[in-house]
This record gives C-alpha cells, structure tokens and sequence, in this order.
C-alpha cells in the first residue's frame, strides 16, 4: 500500500469516532440484533467504517501521531479495532457533547506535544472512494494549512441535490494560481439550512462541507477563543493537567458542567474569513447517515451492502436529502 506520508514532521491525524449512531440504529439493531455505532459496522467487506479511517490515516501521517476520541461506554469495541495496528492514542469521553468538545479534546493532546503542528481532522463514518485520488487532495491540504497557517482548510464536495443535513461552502476567490484543485477563499459557510437555502446554495455553486479539515493546531485554538470563549477556560483547566494523575477526575468534572456545542455551526459557520477551501474531485464521497445512501453510493461502485436490502427504507424526501453524492470535478464526463 502506497504511503502519501507529508514531507513535514507537523502533521498529526485526529480521528473523530465519538458518535452514537443514531441515525443508522433502526438498521443496525434489525441486522446485528443490537445496536454499534456506525463506525465500528463492517457495511462492506470486512473493514469498519473506523478501520477504513485509520487506514487513510496511517498512509498520510505516522501511527505514531494518531490521536482518537471515542465514547467511554464504547471503549471496547474502538479497542477489538485496533488490534494490530502500530500505537496511537486513544482518548475516552465521558458524555457526549458535540464535535466541538472532540475536537478540542484531541487538539490539547497534540499541543501539549506539538504545540506547531498541523492536524488532519477525519470524521470516522465517512464513505470515501478511491483512496489514493483522496490523500492526494488530503496532501495538498496540508501543504496549504502550512502555508496559510492563519486558516483551516476545508475539503468541500461538488453537490448533486440541495441537500439539507450537510453545510454549504460558497467559494470566494481564488488564494493561488493552481489549475484544478486549486485554493479559494470561502465568502460564507452555512450548516443545515432550510430547503429553500439548500437551493440558493446549490444554484449559485456551493460545495458541500465535508467536514474533513487540516489546520494547524494554534489556529483552531484562536478560532475557540474566538467564537466560544465561554467554554475555553474549560478547555484550558484540562489542557493544563494532560498526562497528570488527575487527568481523568479533570475530564469528568469538566464534562458534567460543559454545554454540548458543533464544530461547524459554533465555529466555522462564525469565521468564514478564517477559511479555505479545495474542492474534492473525481472522489465519491458520503456521510452514510441513512440507509438509502449507503445503498446507493454502494450501487455506483458495483457493489452491495453486507445487509440485507428488505431492511433498507427509503428516506429520502423531495429535497434530495438521503441520496449519496458524487464529488466530481464540474468539467467531467
């Protein structure tokens, strides 16, 4: 398997494996008999969705600097995945509170050894198809955030439906000269909007968010400081005691008090000056949160899914939402 390991010792991959599925958990309790995460299901073939996201991150940056968060009360079945691969670091939540509380997690564990790194932010329930015209564009963006080490960089989706459930990018300008996968600029950023917004957007050219991102790990810091200060001295008190004995009483008694909070909508939708963008092209791309989608993005590459089909209901409804997408380039046959 081909290694596209950046050339720079900064780039850390933080895997996001916190969810508890339940969008998915009608399907997976009627097949499995009881409910998993989706992320830890096998919906084809013998990898998880987790293992499919460990995979690409070990081939963009060493083991070594592997930092995941999943939910205590799933701590082992993360654990059964990880069997037999080379070390990383895995970080137990005691309660969910949002991609934003995860996030932030994973960031105090990477400054307290790296305070100049570059992190690669993956969500772990993701289809993504095929691999290696993925981690080239993942390897662009890193070149990116090191280089507008100010801005997080986002990977967006050219859309095929004014879907709802995802956020929307509205490309500015271009920030380089590249022909293709080039960097732009992001006027505004909108998470789940109404179905009359979804069409705006999708008519004047937005992407999708993706919510895959790389930035250095100093930005998204200013960035809380910026648009959450409230919950930062939160973050600061278990900053202040990583790899302690009182880390995890920390943690807990943190995590009682801490409100749940989104990544996308409590930060990224507030800065969209402090953004970028490069398109993903010629890459499928899903958020398998339904059923329908997984099916159909599973039928574009020929292939079927591990449950059976009678379980599957259509949910998708006239606004396109439950369809896959293809992230394409725009210009392609």
């Amino acid at each position: 398997m081909n290694s596209f390991r950046t050339s720079s010792n900064r780039a850390w991959s933080l895997i996001l494996a916190g969810g508890d599925g339940e969008r998915l958990r009608p399907l997976i309790e009627q097949w499995l008999g009881c409910h998993r995460p989706k992320q830890y299901c096998a919906f084809i073939g013998t990898r998880s969705m987790l293992q499919h996201t460990l995979d690409r991150a070990d081939r963009l940056t060493a083991p070594a600097r592997r930092v995941m968060v999943c939910a205590r009360e799933y701590r082992h079945e993360a654990l059964v995945q990880l069997i037999g691969r080379p070390p990383g670091t895995l970080i137990l939540q005691p309660a969910k509170r949002g991609t934003l509380a995860g996030i932030f997690l994973l960031l105090m564990y990477v400054r307290a050894s790296d305070p100049e790194g570059t992190v690669v932010i993956f969500p772990s329930d993701h289809f993504i198809y095929p691999e290696d015209g993925f981690l080239a564009v993942m390897q662009r963006a890193i070149w990116t955030a090191e280089w507008l080490a100010d801005r997080v960089v986002l990977l967006g989706a050219s859309p095929n439906s004014p879907e709802v459930e995802y956020g929307w990018i509205r490309p500015g300008l271009p920030l380089d000269r590249t022909v293709g996968q080039g960097v732009r600029a992001i006027h505004a950023f909108m998470e789940k909007p109404s179905l009359t917004e979804a069409y705006s957007a999708w008519n004047a050219g937005a992407l999708w968010n993706t919510m895959i991102m790389v930035a250095k790990a100093r930005a998204i810091w200013r960035l809380g400081w910026r648009c959450v200060p409230e919950l930062m001295p939160m973050f600061e008190r278990i900053a202040a005691v990583i790899g302690s004995p009182q880390q995890k009483a920390v943690i807990d008694a943190v995590y009682q008090a801490m409100p749940a909070r989104d990544f996308s909508s409590d930060v990224l939708q507030k800065v969209p000056d402090q953004l970028a963008v490069i398109e993903l092209n010629n890459v499928i791309w899903s958020d398998w949160g339904k059923a329908d989608r997984i099916v159909e993005t599973l039928r574009r590459i020929g292939k079927q899914p591990a449950f059976p089909l009678e379980f599957v209901v259509d949910d998708s409804d006239a606004g396109g939402t439950g369809r896959e997408l293809m992230a394409h380039h725009k210009a392609s046959p």
